[in-house]
């Protein structure tokens, strides 16, 4: 255990913050002993995993941050139509991703290139191009951080929801996550309806993608849209797709008719945040407050000195060096309002805030 660590290279904004207490994590007994520590039992605690999804607000974390950097992959199950696999929590998720492709195995490879780690994959059910982390996960083991007991979390119990699950609601902060269990297939229909994958594989003059290939594709993509957190500071997208009613979408489509949506089995109807964001901006908010000048400024493409909207996908804040955690809030507080003032959408944030 180390105290007053950086935590700099531990969050994918690049903001300073000092941890009062740092402990990584390469096994899982080094946890247990830390669990029943004197330092952990009296200090509040941050699991740490990638740090690709975490927004520090403010420059000192007055606890111990925990990081979790246990390693391996195995095959538990396997038979000639499917595959089970487990992965350790401080397994790279790309990394990942890229072996279960490379092993033909079936299930994840929409999900390719979204940086982080597998620990971190089910607190947020991560998802992407009309794939999400529950369509293939089976369970995972977790440690409670108070008793130390392990705990095996089926598909049911961890509750999965849009970018949610039990471990950001009730359970919240209670368990770590050590590994986690894949069901995957040998064969299966690819998933090319959503984004612009199809238009990516056409102008590519590929018509019947393998599944490396869509892996491929989908790394491309995401390169065209998302900085690279080596140059500039991001967390990827950082608000969740908005869900509405269908008769709010039908009013919106009244004014908006090429309005980009997806329809969602319970009968609503999901609108891209990216689209809301570039199709509003500060503008917005001055003519919600009264008369102002006439003229349209996006959010897209939006700086100041330290931080901004990525100028290539509106749904990525940026930091360009030198700013805080507050100066992010404050711009996503901003583009929240801008948001809802002209489309009357609340749109919220899939960063986790400390």
């Amino acid at each position: 255990m180390k105290t007053n660590v950086n935590l700099q290279p531990y969050n994918s904004f690049g903001f300073k913050a000092v941890a009062k207490h740092f402990a990584e994590i390469n096994d899982i007994q080094e946890l247990e002993e830390l669990i029943h520590s004197d330092v952990f039992k009296s200090e509040k605690h941050l699991i740490l995993s990638g740090g690709n999804n975490v927004l520090f607000q403010d420059e000192f974390f007055d606890g111990l941050v925990i990081h979790i950097n246990t390693k391996g992959v195995e095959i538990l199950k396997e038979d000639e139509n499917e595959v089970v696999v487990r992965a350790q929590a401080g397994e790279d998720w790309p990394d990942f991703v890229r072996f279960t492709v490379e092993h033909g195995w079936y299930g994840l490879e929409n999900l390719a290139h979204i940086p982080g780690k597998v620990g971190a994959a089910p607190v947020q059910n991560i998802g992407a191009y009309g794939m999400e982390l529950k369509d293939s996960f089976l369970q995972c083991e977790a440690i409670h951080l108070k008793t130390g007991e392990k705990r095996v979390f089926s598909k049911t119990e961890c509750a999965f929801g849009y970018r949610n699950s039990v471990f950001k609601n009730e359970l919240k902060g209670q368990y770590a996550i050590t590994s986690v269990d894949f069901m995957l297939h040998k064969q299966a229909e690819l998933k090319l309806e959503y984004g612009n994958i199809k238009a990516y594989l056409s102008e590519h003059g590929i018509e019947t993608p393998t599944l490396q290939q869509l892996h491929d594709a989908i790394c491309a993509i995401r390169d065209t849209k998302l900085p690279d957190v080596n140059q500039i500071g991001n967390a990827g997208s950082f608000f969740k797709n908005p869900v509405i009613e269908k008769a709010q979408f039908k009013t919106l489509q009244k004014d908006y008719p090429n309005i980009p949506h997806y329809d969602e089995p319970n009968g609503k109807v999901k609108v891209p945040a990216g689209w809301l964001i570039e199709h509003s901006g500060p503008s917005t908010l001055r003519q919600a407050q009264g008369p102002q000048d006439s003229g349209t400024l996006s959010w897209k493409g939006w700086r100041n000195e330290h931080v901004g909207v990525y100028e290539k996908q509106a749904l990525v804040l940026v930091h360009y060096g030198g700013g805080t955690g507050h100066d992010i809030v404050e711009l996503a507080c901003n583009i929240q309002d801008s948001v809802e003032a002209k489309f009357g959408i609340r749109i919220s944030p899939e960063v986790n805030f400390v």
